[in-house]
């Protein structure tokens, strides 16, 4: 026959048992909302992988280059899937584009009169960019201009309305596990693309990840409902620089102007403003 300490011990035990038990119900569901720990660590692990100096990467090849293209280049993008009343207004730039250079009369472009590219095309790369990783933010940084990119993290997107329409936008960003997610509202209608036009509503995603240890896509999906039929998706690819460190690049003592036909044009000895 059992003990009344025996007893009371067993007793004990199975009211802990069954606390426990209860307890892993109650935490269960709430533990389904925590990222696994092998997510968390690939996203760690990624910021600080993409830190550093990039240069673009897969510029050149094919016919003004090599004839197959280096590992790890991106497919070239299509041109932008635009509706046709816009498309029109794109070909017609792009062919007096054409015709200026072929001619020795480029067009005049922001950087005639001192302008940052603005997104997307910062991403494009010319000069070397730098990623900077710091609590709650991501800031990118581009060489030419000293452009730069703040990205807010884990915070939700404003409505955009409460966006102030710049070159660079609002951007807010999240870690997916190794990939860096953005979404990019409030680009001003003059900063062009490719000489895209786009309506207040054009929202661009990036989505930007290693795909080996010193090279880094940015795949970018741009939408608009108002100009584009459907998503344009263009990819970068960078790589890394090691030992770079960013030049100041100021756009000083500019001589270059846009005359009454819109070309550019050099002021030629002392400028008189």
């Amino acid at each position: 026959m059992m003990g009344i300490s025996t007893r009371v011990s067993h007793l004990v035990g199975v009211s802990a048992m069954l606390a426990c038990a209860a307890a892993l119900q109650i935490a269960r569901p709430l533990l389904a909302q925590v990222p696994s720990t092998r997510s968390a660590r690939a996203g760690q692990t990624a910021q600080l992988d993409i830190e550093g100096a990039w240069e673009r990467y897969g510029m050149f090849f094919g016919p003004r280059g090599n004839a197959a293209p280096p590992p790890n280049v991106p497919p070239p993008a299509m041109p932008p899937p635009l509706k046709p009343q816009y498309r029109a207004e794109w070909q017609a730039a792009v062919q007096r584009a054409r015709e200026a250079d072929a001619k020795g009369q480029p067009l005049a472009t922001g950087y005639t009169s001192c302008l940052p590219d603005g997104m997307p095309a910062m991403m494009a790369a010319m000069f070397p960019l730098e990623i900077l990783v710091s609590k709650g933010r991501v800031t990118i940084i581009e060489e030419a201009f000293n452009q730069v990119r703040r990205i807010v993290m884990d915070q939700p997107q404003k409505p955009l309305d409460e966006v102030e329409p710049g070159f660079f936008g609002h951007s807010v960003g999240r870690w997916e596990g190794d990939t860096l997610v953005i979404d990019t509202i409030g680009i001003k209608d003059n900063v062009r693309y490719q000489n895209t036009p786009h309506s207040p509503q054009m929202r661009i995603s990036e989505r930007i990840k290693l795909v080996s240890p010193d090279i880094l896509w940015d795949e970018i999906t741009i939408e608009d409902p108002v100009t584009l039929e459907r998503p344009w998706v263009v990819t970068y690819a960078y790589k890394r620089m090691p030992n770079y460190t960013l030049l100041e690049y100021v756009c000083e003592d500019n001589r270059e102007f846009a005359d009454e036909q819109g070309r550019q044009r050099i002021r030629i000895g002392p400028r008189k403003d």
